[in-house]
């Protein structure tokens, strides 16, 4: 389901004074909306041709620090243009914004005009081109898990983010009571987004105190993950319109679960027939759907710094929490990093449990469907499903740190030959930086444990 407005129909709104203003937003490498905000007219006039952004877009932290140590771009290079691109087929109303439309961008490079591959749409856009290339589209959804707290975001940030009270006072998960406190803000998400044309399905609550999960209808890949990034942030300004702050941090709290963003996937060809599916297989795996999964396996490892991209992921994978810590499949088993769902039906698929709610979409999803290409075309065979209690197995470890998934990833054979060695540099070179951050700087929990006593 793409945007919800037409160009023409954009030009009726503005013409009767409806929308005044059109934002045009990129997604960076962190996965948030970065672009302008334009008044309608000249949106329709010139810019929805092109517009123009800092390089550096796709190359800060979270803090937008200008990160040394990219080949891309950096002060030397002088930090040029890139052109933001509109795809106007994402072009959309956003109703919890008074009289304004929204529209996604390609990045460009600004001599070639060709799309930087290291932006997120580019790669997973050119990981779909090689799935389609042997006859298969790429369905997912994500489910996406955050928490909603009593104070504001400026409350929140005033505070130092201590002491930080979740909405809820005990675990609300599937709680309709408890969430029917919460609808002044759930219930916007909900209609806001259906009115920009994102497919809702349901909200509920998750298993934790203030914790939420927002599910979104199964589509081709780029229109889940073009989903997903507008859902978060439209959930940070419904929250916010509300007096409300909260979280996709993957970890918030070490006394609260995790936050997760779970990633179903299943193959359709390109005349539009469920390819996983057959009937006469064990489960209801097709051979495709087998090797899939097995290239999924073969390379958790070294595709999880998209699933889990900063120091505070790894937080998540703790026994006993519904975040997986082995890569294994099995059927049904929450504790296993990848599930089989929907066995023996035409809704088999394949969910990764590994990712957190802080991923960035495109890359998890590009990454995944790399791996499970490789699957097919190796022919890969898939071990049999594991049953049981995966915390306590002794199955192969998704990587317990940051600095860990990066040598996996820097070290990727395969990922350096579906995205190109200077994009898996690229990444590597955040995830470093991210590392190099995080040990320079002196945190409460050290403070705390070791003022007095050490």
């Amino acid at each position: 389901m793409p945007g919800n407005l037409s160009f023409a129909d954009l030009q009726d709104a503005v013409a009767s004074d409806e929308i005044d203003t059109v934002l045009v937003a990129a997604v960076d490498m962190q996965g948030r909306l970065m672009g302008k905000r334009f008044h309608a007219q000249h949106f329709i006039d010139r810019a929805w041709e092109e517009t123009h952004c800092c390089n550096y877009l796709l190359a800060t932290d979270l803090e937008m620090y200008t990160v040394p140590g990219y080949a891309a771009t950096g002060w030397a290079k002088g930090y040029g243009d890139h052109v933001l691109k509109p795809d106007l087929a994402t072009l959309r109303r956003t109703p919890w914004l008074p009289g304004t439309a929204l529209v996604l961008c390609d990045i460009l490079d600004h001599h070639t005009g060709r799309e930087v591959p290291h932006s997120p749409r580019a790669m997973l856009k050119a990981q779909t081109a090689r799935l389609e290339a042997i006859g298969y589209r790429a369905m997912i959804a994500t489910e996406l898990e955050f928490y909603l707290f009593e104070k504001s975001f400026e409350a929140l940030r005033a505070d130092g983010y201590r002491a930080m009270v979740p909405i809820s006072g005990y675990n609300e998960d599937y709680h309709i009571f408890q969430t029917t406190k919460e609808e002044d803000v759930m219930r916007a998400i909900r209609n806001g987004l259906v009115g920009a044309g994102v497919p809702v399905e349901n909200t509920k609550g998750e298993a934790d105190a203030g914790q939420e999960e927002i599910n979104i209808r199964y589509d081709e890949a780029l229109e889940t993950c073009d989903n997903h990034a507008i859902v978060k942030n439209a959930c940070k300004e419904i929250a916010w319109s509300r007096g409300r702050g909260l979280t996709f941090l993957a970890k918030w709290s070490h006394a609260h679960g995790g936050s997760s963003a779970h990633i179903h996937q299943s193959l359709w060809s390109l005349d539009e027939k469920p390819a996983f599916f057959d009937a006469a297989s064990p489960h209801g795996m097709s051979a495709l759907m087998r090797s899939w999964l097995a290239g999924q396996l073969a390379h958790a490892a070294e595709l999880t710094c998209f699933l889990a991209p900063y120091v505070n992921s790894y937080k998540r994978f703790q026994a006993g929490t519904f975040a997986p810590t082995g890569i294994c499949w099995s059927v049904d088993n929450r504790t296993a990093g990848f599930r089989l769902c929907g066995e023996n039906s035409h809704a088999v698929r394949v969910e990764c449990r590994i990712g957190g709610a802080d991923l960035n979409p495109y890359l998890a999803a590009a990454a995944l469907i790399a791996a499970g290409i490789s699957g097919i075309e190796q022919r890969l065979t898939l071990e049999d499903p594991f049953q049981g209690d995966a915390y306590a197995a002794d199955t192969p470890r998704i990587p317990t740190t940051l600095g860990e998934a990066a040598d996996r990833l820097s070290g990727s054979t395969l990922l350096r030959t579906a995205f190109g060695d200077a994009v898996v540099d690229h990444y590597v070179r955040a995830a470093r930086w991210e590392l190099e951050e995080y040990n320079r700087v002196v945190t409460d929990w050290e403070i705390a444990r070791g003022f007095e006593r050490a």
